[in-house]
């Protein structure tokens, strides 16, 4: 997150009916949805691969970590490429978004830290959750949801960053 008093500069997506929050700055681009390589074996939440300008790019559907349900994608389904760090390490890695909408700030004053009881979504994976126009914002913990659950298993380490062929 940013420093104190500045503001989270955030691309907003929408994951079924809840909005989240991704640091803008971290965004490398966003696609329309492309050809997917199923993993075997991978979990469940990064079970695909991509090709994003000849690199192979690991695909995360945050809907799984949150536990929502995984509509079949439609003509507002996008691919977020952003940069994460896993074990410290930077990692370019594309999330599902059943919606992209736009880039605005939030307030730091209006992040909150995600309560630990009466969520539907694991606490741990929320950096904090902030609002905005009368609503709320999660802002996910794209570190820890990586780190979790072997987001970087051996076979999917092995073949990031690697040129497509």
């Amino acid at each position: 997150m940013s420093a104190p008093d500045t503001p989270m500069n955030a691309l907003t997506i929408r994951l079924q009916d809840e909005l989240f929050a991704v640091e803008a700055g971290k965004v490398r681009e966003i696609l329309d949805l492309v050809p997917i390589t199923e993993v075997p074996n991978a979990p469940p939440y990064v079970g695909g691969l991509i090709n994003v300008r000849g690199r192979v790019v690991p695909l995360a559907d945050l809907r799984v970590m949150f536990g929502m349900e995984r509509p079949e994608p439609d003509e507002d389904t996008r691919i977020v490429v952003m940069e994460v760090d896993i074990d410290g390490e930077p990692t370019i890695a594309g999330i599902l978004a059943d919606k992209v909408h736009d880039v605005t700030d939030i307030e730091t004053a209006s992040i909150e830290e995600a309560p630990k009881v009466g969520m539907r979504w694991r606490p741990e994976f929320v950096k904090g959750i902030g609002k905005r126009n009368g609503g709320f914002i999660i802002i996910p913990n794209m570190e820890r949801i990586f780190e979790t659950q072997g987001g970087r298993t051996p076979p999917l380490a092995a073949s990031e960053e690697r040129p497509a062929s």
